[in-house]
């Protein structure tokens, strides 16, 4: 948003939620939002606001995923408490501007990879998550989602790796990145061919609605308490031991922790313990899950050759991190199956 038209959002505050002079400072995050921090009162009361940026036919999303959020604290998941305004509203529209406001909580994204404490957290809430969701009327009907990403398209993944390996080759003067671009590209090139084989590998798994984008950046800690789940999606089924897999799995662990096997069962240990009802085919085979997405993004070294976003030194960097974690899988993934079926039949 126009830094100008913060007296707009600030007057929004004022007459829907009873919060004149808030004082906002904008935080470097969100995608679809603009966020800021609010100091209200006499500045000793702070608030998140969410300034959504989409179109009218948005709002109705937005306002799922908040109510996927207060559906989540009912069942005892750290989240952020959304502040209705005065007309009892949890996504408010008024003079052309869209916003929800929440309570602030305290708390960091780790970014270097979970510590054991903190994936045990993780994996526990993320059961408490699951269970809530598990009869969501939202999960009752087939996923068109499903259906596309067990059928990637790899002829189109192999032409465009071949693409970005031409654009790289071809520059007169490499940098860096482009030499690692080189050697990741053929890499993943050289690899395309074992996703069908990993794909028939799949037994029948589970959808139901999630949360949507269980990652780490959307972990709040303090030390090793999860004070905040955030970022909800609106309610759309997909597989249970993808989300699963997501987390335990996350490049960061894969790539960072030596013993990144056993870090990964051990919050998928902690998730059983809420979620102790999920079938054993779903646990053992989220780890394949996540390699198979990993396998089928070109993400961040896609964008570097063919539209460069505004961080894209960071999706250089995400690029090389997953291209890692998923070679690294790839060649562990018998150990780690057999690691995730034992704890899933003696949980």
């Amino acid at each position: 948003m126009d830094p100008k038209a913060q007296p707009d959002l600030t007057a929004v505050l004022a007459s829907a939620y009873g919060l004149p002079g808030a004082v906002l400072e904008r935080l470097p995050v969100g995608q679809v939002t603009v966020n800021y921090r609010a100091h209200v009162g006499n500045g000793d009361q702070v608030l998140f606001v969410k300034h959504y940026q989409g179109s009218e036919s948005d709002l109705g999303a937005e306002q799922d995923a908040v109510d996927q959020t207060q559906l989540a604290g009912i069942h005892q998941v750290p989240v952020a408490s959304v502040r209705p305004s005065v007309n009892g509203d949890t996504v408010v529209r008024q003079d052309g501007i869209a916003v929800s406001v929440w309570e602030w909580v305290p708390g960091t994204v780790v970014e270097d990879g979970l510590n054991p404490a903190q994936q045990r957290a993780a994996g526990t809430t993320l059961g408490r998550i699951h269970t809530a969701f598990a009869d969501h009327p939202a999960g009752s009907g087939p996923s068109a989602k499903l259906e596309k990403w067990l059928r990637p398209d790899i002829d189109k993944l192999e032409a465009t790796a071949v693409k970005l390996l031409g654009i790289a080759g071809e520059r007169a003067q490499r940098d860096a990145f482009d030499e690692q671009a080189l050697r990741t590209l053929a890499e993943r090139r050289a690899v395309l061919h074992r996703i069908p084989e990993l794909l028939d590998g799949l037994p029948p798994l589970t959808t139901q609605v999630l949360h949507g984008d269980y990652s780490a950046v959307n972990l709040l800690f303090q030390g090793d308490e999860l004070t905040a789940v955030l970022d909800f999606l609106p309610p759309d089924p997909f597989l249970v031991a993808y989300e699963l897999g997501r987390i335990a799995f996350d490049p960061r662990t894969v790539v960072l922790d030596e013993n990144w096997i056993a870090a990964g069962v051990n919050l998928v240990g902690a998730y059983l313990e809420t979620n102790p009802l999920v079938p054993a085919a779903d646990v053992t085979a989220c780890a394949r899950v996540a390699l198979l997405q990993l396998m089928t993004s070109l993400y961040g070294v896609k964008q570097h050759y063919l539209k460069p976003g505004l961080l894209q030194e960071d999706l250089d960097q995400f690029w090389l991190l997953r291209h890692a974690a998923a070679q690294r899988l790839l060649a562990g993934l018998g150990e780690v199956e057999s690691a995730l079926a034992r704890a899933a039949h003696h949980r």
